[in-house]
């Protein structure tokens, strides 16, 4: 999940301008996840296709 969508309890701000202590904690945390975090799960599931039909290509054209 993306925190700019994300509207903080606290302040009731976007959790993305990072105005109180709490948005900045989990502003900070959800940038220090994994590379694929930001992605919505449409283009995880659009990658895995790709990735898929690549092997498929690949094992055809080896055999």
């Amino acid at each position: 999940m993306t925190y700019d969508r994300l509207v903080c309890a606290n302040c009731a701000a976007p959790v993305s301008q990072g105005r109180c202590p709490v948005c900045r904690a989990n502003r900070e945390r959800l940038q220090q996840e994994g590379p694929f975090a930001g992605l919505n799960p449409m283009a995880l599931i659009v990658l895995l296709v790709v990735l898929v039909a690549a092997l498929a290509l690949v094992a055809q054209q080896t055999a």
